[in-house]
């Protein structure tokens, strides 16, 4: 049975008693967030300067469709609408946008900080009605396990890019792009390997999980790096944003990509 609406109480918007400064995290929220989002729709749009060398951007990757040597079927399809911008990007950064987009972590987050729901603790609202997430768009929270699932195949594909990072055309050596790759990898995999739908996978759904050794194990190491899930998920934010950054710009000639090895 659906849980009935529930009438908020409380004071005009913004109003509460409390001493602290409680607008100062929705608002990092919201430059933060904000600022990815604008940054990664303007790079998804560039169609360009998203490889050089060994490295590929992480919002390219899996490139299905492309220019470059990292293109798995070739260029542009012949389906393809002419009338629409052809990015190898917009064939795949719909998936970890939408798993970012239905995380838990971020659903408090944007809540608060983009439509003020509330936009803190004992803090009022613009609205008197909590409708939930029962109906368009917010049911739509519900497809993340989904997206869960088809993260896990574009991370698998980071992977191979971060190991492919470490051969150049003169054979095996570092560069601070193979650096780059790998922590991005790394980040991502505390972020998603450490999903609160991922932990229900592994085990909530068992009635005594430590009748599986095994799958207890692994829910304790899910659950491990569930504890710090805001802070996987920030820094692996930031760092699939600047992995772009820095293969465009050394892409672009700006930046030069030091061999360490």
């Amino acid at each position: 049975m659906a849980a009935p609406d529930v009438v908020w109480k409380g004071g005009r918007f913004g109003s509460t008693s409390r001493p602290d400064r409680w607008w100062i995290s929705p608002s990092l929220v919201f430059l933060g967030f904000g600022a990815f989002i604008v940054y990664a729709t303007w790079a998804a749009f560039q169609n360009g300067y998203y490889t050089y060398g060994p490295y590929i951007s992480p919002f390219y990757s899996p490139e299905i469709f492309g220019s470059s040597p990292h293109a798995l079927l070739g260029g542009k399809p012949h389906w393809f609408p002419s009338f629409l911008p052809f990015s190898p990007a917009l064939f795949i950064l719909w998936i970890p946008g939408g798993f970012r987009l239905t995380c838990y972590y971020y659903r408090g987050a944007y809540y608060k900080a983009f439509w003020a729901d509330p936009p803190a603790c004992a803090v009022g609202e613009p609205r008197k009605v909590y409708l939930g997430e029962r109906s368009f768009p917010l049911i739509l929270q519900n497809f993340h396990r989904n997206f869960l699932r088809l993260s896990y195949l574009v991370w698998a594909f980071l992977v191979y890019d971060a190991v492919r990072a470490f051969f150049f055309p003169d054979g095996f050596g570092i560069g601070v792009g193979t650096i780059v790759l790998v922590i991005n990898v790394v980040l991502l995999a505390g972020y998603i390997f450490g999903c609160h739908a991922f932990r229900h996978l592994v085990g909530g759904s068992l009635r005594q999980i430590s009748d599986y050794p095994a799958r207890q194990k692994l829910y304790e190491c899910v659950s491990c790096l569930n504890g710090q899930h805001k802070k996987w998920a920030w820094a692996s934010l930031f760092w699939v944003g600047f992995s772009d950054i820095y293969v465009r710009l050394c892409s672009m000639g700006i930046w030069h990509d030091w061999r360490l090895l």
